[in-house]
């Protein structure tokens, strides 16, 4: 199995979901509501549209029964499920038949590969694909729309929106590899990206330097994150010109050696302020994705910027902004999705400040971290709140698990490997399994993953991970 086979795969998609248009069939996308999920979402919408199909599209943060009950009642005529639905097959398919199919990346059981119903699903794993680094729903979607139609070839861009906003710049310098690397090439031979070394900092092209450090929030520096007056000492007393001719300098036109004094001043902070030597600095720098077609000093001309607005549309249940932008929008959408994502990082702001503030809530046994967002985190924020967490060098080495009461009265958990971690378990493996074993249902990747269980029975859950931790691995997977 591989990329051939995949291939394979697509075709016969790409075939479906043609004949589903052309029997003029009404067609609802369910999409995740994360960056990729409304990147792979507004892939499929901008082809069907070209297709003239009649379709409708939103996002939920996981597929679960009640979900799949209100499709079921809505009664489209078809569904396409897009970055959801591990382990959900066989329901879907006994309340839906066959009027379905998965677009996905995430593990999936291995019963999904065999049983009836797995030529409805299309997904990296069935082809032997890392579906962690090498390609992301997102990908998979827009390999589908240019299997229809190469015309479809100008939506690679946002599949790398899709790759960078699931963090599968896992190459060396954060580069991309397997099918993103592919896709990529794609973009940048239709001038659509290009891609430079660069500092990581968040608004490389539209945030004063100090503003474009306080505002980066992977990695987490305890004292410069969110703290733009300290960002701006640390820059201006490291030698570098903050202004020219009365305008902000911002990180893409700085030279390489001021880049180089302003690492080595954030590492010295990091030294002088929290006492330790760290690699930190090591993710503060690699290739930078620029849309060479957006406008200058536009929040969408970084990609890495583009997921993050996007991200925030999410969380905040604004997915339909961060669609409407993906597929062209730039002027109403635009203009609410950058007063989403301001909202969105003040939000963020105060829960991680909350959470280091009451130590109550983290429990740390040096290798697993649990944190109770219960009264403060809503849950669609859960995963935004982890993968910011992960990136702090107060949690280094740990496995991370953050939990909130979700809306339905179930316990919704999100957990990382944080920075530095050596553990070898499989989160999106451990969450399923423990997850299973006290009624729930969970997934994901290696590295990031989550899940849903019943309310009473949280402490079991927690002792099921705390166990598998112990042991380094998920005994009855084996």
């Amino acid at each position: 199995m591989g990329v051939n086979e995949l291939h394979q795969g697509i075709k016969v998609f790409s075939e479906k979901i043609s004949a589903v248009v052309e029997n003029d069939e009404e067609i609802s996308i369910i999409s995740h509501l994360d960056t990729d999920g409304i990147a792979s979402g507004s892939i499929i919408c901008t082809f069907l549209a070209r297709l003239g199909a009649k379709w409708t599209v939103r996002a939920v943060s996981d597929l679960n029964s009640n979900v799949i009950a209100q499709m079921k009642s809505d009664g489209h005529d078809f569904y396409i499920i897009s970055d959801l639905g591990a382990a959900m097959a066989k329901e879907l398919f006994d309340s839906l038949n066959n009027k379905w199919v998965i677009i996905d990346h995430h593990q999936i059981p291995q019963e999904e590969m065999t049983a009836d119903y797995n030529e409805q699903i299309l997904n990296a794993w069935k082809y032997g694909i890392d579906g962690d680094t090498e390609i992301s729903s997102g990908g998979i979607a827009y390999m589908i729309a240019n299997a229809i139609d190469s015309k479809n070839k100008d939506l690679s861009a946002t599949a790398i929106i899709s790759a960078i906003g699931d963090r599968q710049d896992q190459g060396d310098k954060k580069s991309l590899i397997g099918i993103n690397s592919e896709i990529l090439k794609t973009a940048q031979t239709s001038g659509l990206i290009s891609v430079d070394l660069d500092l990581m900092f968040t608004g490389r092209e539209t945030r004063p330097l100090h503003e474009a450090l306080a505002y980066t929030l992977f990695p987490y520096i305890n004292g410069l994150t969110w703290n733009t007056e300290n960002c701006y000492s640390i820059i201006k007393n490291s030698g570098i010109r903050m202004k020219v001719n009365g305008r902000w300098r911002v990180t893409s036109e700085i030279s390489q050696q001021e880049k180089s004094t302003i690492l080595d001043a954030i590492a010295k902070f990091i030294v002088a302020s929290q006492n330790t030597e760290t690699d930190i600095i090591d993710e503060l720098t690699g290739y930078a994705y620029t849309l060479v077609n957006e406008d200058q000093r536009s929040r969408l001309r970084d990609i890495r910027e583009f997921s993050t607005l996007l991200n925030a549309c999410g969380r905040t249940r604004k997915a339909g902004v961060g669609i409407g932008i993906c597929m062209g929008d730039r002027n109403a959408m635009l203009t609410e999705g950058e007063w989403i994502v301001t909202n969105y990082r003040i939000t963020l702001r105060n829960y991680i400040s909350t959470i280091f503030a009451e130590k109550w809530r983290l429990v740390d046994d040096g290798k697993a971290l649990f944190i109770n967002g219960e009264g403060l985190l809503d849950e669609d924020m859960i995963g935004a709140v982890s993968s910011l967490l992960s990136g702090s060098l107060t949690f280094s080495g740990r496995l991370l698990f953050v939990r909130t009461l979700a809306r339905d009265n179930t316990y919704k958990f999100s957990s990382r490997k944080c920075l530095g971690c050596k553990s070898e378990l499989n989160l999106g493996l451990l969450m399923r399994h423990c997850s299973e074993l006290v009624g729930g249902v969970g997934g994901g990747h290696v590295s990031a993953a989550g899940c849903r269980i019943p309310y009473a029975r949280l402490e079991s859950f927690m002792q099921g991970v705390r166990n598998v931790v112990a042991d380094g691995r998920i005994l009855d997977a084996e």
